[in-house]
């Protein structure tokens, strides 16, 4: 009975050792190869048991397959201690097929009586017999053996930190298991011809797996300690409800039924009755023992969800860079129980390299610039210092010394090679565990959140420096505005002195000119002939746009000082009009342009400025006339209706560009296809034409399509016109806000 159950818990445990550690990481050579090696052990320790035990097989059979599943043992083992702890396989191509096939080869020959040709008894204990063939069973487990062990005792010889205390446990539990086996299934049988102890060899293998569980739950090869508390809570829940229903049974048996051998029906009710009250509070006595477990496994155990929403409240609530990292450590420490928590912001373009959080001196001495490569290198975003591979053991020596048991790089999720916005070191645990797959991947979600939110904290900064630089400039341009402004006034200024001294200067010969030319035109000295006529015409128009011009420019000088005044009077619109007329009615007909207007017979006299008003109609005509191509049409026209009275003047000319319409009545603004028509233009004209009519209280009216010709005009309020009757200053826009 003891060697079966030896038998059942040391296979139980080897098989559930190896699947837990091969679901673990499939992908591991080392994973993978320590769920053979625990298979070898469960095969080795059952053919174990039945070569003292036969059944169905002669015993000599069973003891040949105790050796071939041995050799298979020594290959899995070889192989085993030169992969671990790398995920790959380690061994060469060429040394692996050589093992293989020497194994595959010594496992043939262990059948057959090359190696035991017979059985002996001696003292009631039956003895293999060998042959010459033990040779080669003896050379691969030397090989193999002696190969594993030397591949892990250099190993051994070289690590550091977590990887020497590793291979110390594996090496000293090895050393049990197989001192004991090659001591009692080989030495003793062989050489002593004592078998008795063979039994027992099936629970030697629980030595190094005692060995190795020990260095996965306290060393991180492997987290098995979940496994380990729910095992030992449903052992726990399955022995406890066991001894509750025998003692209910056999007490309450006792009491109500004495020693009656027989089952009778009352019997099988009560046993019913029991059995569904311990169903029904299964799950409670199971919930019970496993926090009882969870209290001895998971001393340091932290509910990740609310840790997650925690540090999601910080995270929402927090824009600031320091608040926002001292807070997020703060709840890191408060769960993860570790010894001490920094970040490590790196360098931006207005802030050096920032310690933020909880740091004692030794963090403070790491120089992460300098390993920042070698963290990339890893391709990992949570960096386990005991995870680290002979590869990286420069790096793995630079954390032990600065006591840095992980590092968390903050960088986006799916480019582990893009620039780090920072890191978070961790110290070991305050309990000494170790860091496990759980507490990685939850590090690794925090590291995806914080990430986002110290990026945008380092943006708000940015914006904030920028704000502040920006600030600065705008202050300093403001300046030079203002300075620039200034000297503008003073050149503006000048300009309009310039131009209101030129125009007063000029328009005293000018009007000198244009009366002697009208003198001649009118004969006054001698008569002309039709040359002259037309050429003193032409100079009599041109000095007559001369003086509106010269106007125009001493009225935006007037405008600008606020000299420029409205002086109404009564005025015969209709007549004003018809004698504007009839002084562009030559320069239309020079062009051979049709210039009509329509007088009404009876118009109202208005309260108008004469001669500001005058100067809008022939501006309105001058246009006209200038701005239609020759063989065109213009009409004047003159209308009142009882509330207002409205003059337009329609021409089918070059019109006005719509994109530019908006554009016309500013000033010395002209449309491009006008500026192309008339080069000399100044732009004057139609701004102070808008000027005139809005400073009497009317209105301007202009309509035009591009081609088709355009439509200019005034229109004026009677009730307006007749209570004006007195000088109004008109000021413009220019004026008021300075």
């Amino acid at each position: 009975m003891f060697e079966v159950s030896a038998l059942v818990l040391a296979s139980v445990v080897n098989a559930l050792l190896g699947f837990v550690v091969y679901t673990k990481n499939p992908k591991s050579a080392t994973n993978r190869l320590f769920f053979i090696l625990t298979c070898s052990f469960v095969a080795w320790s059952a053919v174990n048991y039945m070569s003292v035990h036969p059944v169905l097989l002669p015993q000599l059979t069973w003891i040949r397959l105790v050796l071939f599943c041995a050799a298979f043992l020594c290959l899995a083992v070889y192989l085993t201690f030169t992969t671990f702890p790398s995920h790959t396989l380690q061994a060469s191509g060429k040394l692996r097929n050589w093992a293989l096939v020497y194994t595959l080869i010594v496992m043939l020959l262990t059948l057959t009586p090359a190696v035991f040709k017979s059985l002996s008894l001696t003292g009631g204990n039956a003895s293999p017999q060998p042959n010459p063939g033990i040779l080669f069973f003896v050379i691969l487990v030397v090989a193999f053996l002696g190969g594993g062990i030397w591949n892990l005792v250099s190993k051994y010889r070289t690590a550091t930190g977590n990887l020497r205390m590793q291979l110390r446990f594996v090496l000293l539990g090895l050393a049990g298991t197989f001192g004991l086996i090659f001591l009692t299934n080989f030495v003793f049988v062989v050489l002593f011809h004592n078998s008795s102890l063979i039994p027992l060899g099936p629970t030697y293998t629980l030595i190094f797996s005692g060995a190795m569980a020990y260095a996965i739950v306290k060393h991180r090869l492997f987290d098995i300690r979940r496994a380990a508390a729910r095992g030992v809570a449903y052992l726990l829940t399955l022995g406890f409800m066991g001894t509750v229903y025998s003692v209910a049974v056999f007490g309450i048996s006792s009491m109500l039924f004495g020693n009656a051998n027989t089952i009778d029906t009352r019997s099988k009710a009560t046993y019913t009755a029991l059995a569904l009250l311990l169903a029904f509070s299964f799950q409670k006595i199971k919930l019970f023992f496993d926090r009882l477990s969870n209290k001895v496994f998971y001393k340091d155990a932290y509910e990740p969800q609310v840790f997650l929403d925690e540090l999601n409240k910080v995270l929402v609530g927090e824009v600031n860079l320091a608040p926002l990292l001292k807070k997020s450590l703060n709840i890191i420490l408060a769960n993860l129980k570790v010894e001490d928590c920094l970040c490590v912001i790196s360098k931006t373009n207005y802030a050096p390299q920032r310690l933020i959080g909880n740091h004692n001196s030794r963090f403070k001495g790491i120089n992460l610039t300098t390993l920042r490569p070698q963290l990339v290198h890893t391709r990992q975003k949570v960096i386990v210092t005991d995870y680290l591979e002979d590869k990286d053991r420069t790096l793995a020596e630079t954390l032990n010394d600065n006591d840095v048991a992980t590092v968390v790089r903050l960088v986006p999720s799916l480019d582990y090679n893009a620039p780090e916005a920072g890191e978070i070191l961790l110290g070991p645990k305050r309990s000494g565990d170790p860091f496990t797959e759980d507490d990685i991947r939850l590090l690794e979600i925090i590291a995806n959140e914080l990430v986002i939110a110290v990026e945008n904290s380092l943006r708000f900064e940015e914006i904030e420096n920028f704000n502040l630089t920006l600030q600065a400039k705008v202050d300093e341009a403001t300046k030079k505005l203002r300075r620039a402004n200034e000297h503008l006034k003073e050149l503006d200024d000048t300009k309009d002195d310039f131009i209101s001294m030129a125009s007063h200067q000029l328009r005293t010969p000018l009007t000198s000119v244009k009366g002697y030319i009208s003198m001649v035109l009118e004969g006054d000295a001698g008569k002309l002939n039709n040359t002259q006529k037309k050429l003193l015409e032409q100079s009599f128009y041109s000095s007559q746009r001369m003086v509106f011009l010269i106007a125009d420019l001493l009225n935006v000088s007037r405008l600008k000082t606020g000299k420029f005044v409205i002086e109404p009077a009564q005025v015969n619109l209709a007549d004003m009009i018809e004698e504007e007329v009839e002084q562009l009615q030559k320069g239309a007909a020079s062009k051979e342009l049709t210039l009509s207007y329509d007088k009404p017979k009876e118009f109202p006299m208005l309260m108008l400025d004469e001669t500001k008003t005058r100067q809008v109609v022939m501006n309105f005509i001058d246009n006209a006339v200038y701005y239609t191509p020759q063989g065109g049409h213009i009409k004047v026209e003159l209308s009142e209706t009882p509330a207002s009275v409205e003059m337009r003047v329609i021409d089918d000319g070059i019109g006005v560009p719509k994109h530019e319409q908006h554009h016309l009545f500013t000033k010395f603004y002209r449309a491009g296809n006008a500026r192309k028509a008339r080069p000399d233009g100044t732009g004057l004209g139609l701004f102070m034409a808008k000027k005139v009519v809005v400073a009497q209280g009317g209105a301007v009216i202009f309509e035009s399509e591009e081609g088709k010709g355009s439509t200019f005009g005034f229109v004026f309020s009677k009730t307006k016109l007749a209570s004006a009757g007195k000088t109004t200053p008109v000021k413009s826009k220019e004026t008021a806000k300075t």
